[in-house]
């Protein structure tokens, strides 16, 4: 399944992620999740997770957001430098800086949320 960035719920999620409506995000990008077959549905998965970690950041919960954090590393481990059209590499490197930032303590670290497309 060709993963289309550009329309319906994927792009729509992407407008929420980008504009920090995490869990709308969550919500669009579930939609597709749910009628995916693998890679692309593991893929979503950990997606999803990165929405609601930032969700769980926000609301003060860095406990749950550290635990999604670790959850779509590992979901996203297996797959190459791009996929789908997004630079997968420098997402696995912007969600290890948040996670070293939160297991440190930092609960408002100076990063930008990480960029998914």
């Amino acid at each position: 399944m060709l993963l289309d960035w550009e329309n319906g719920a994927l792009a729509e999620g992407l407008h929420c992620y980008r504009t920090g409506q995490f869990f709308e995000a969550h919500e669009h990008w579930e939609s597709v999740w749910l009628t995916c077959a693998d890679p692309e549905k593991t893929f979503l998965q950990a997606l999803i997770q990165v929405t609601a970690a930032f969700h769980h950041w926000r609301r003060g919960n860095y406990a749950g957001a550290m635990s999604l954090l670790n959850a779509a590393l590992r979901r996203l481990e297996s797959y190459p430098a791009e996929f789908a059209g997004l630079p997968v590499d420098s997402l696995r490197r912007n969600l290890l800086a948040w996670r070293q930032a939160l297991a440190g303590g930092d609960t408002s670290p100076q990063l930008p949320i990480p960029v998914i497309l």
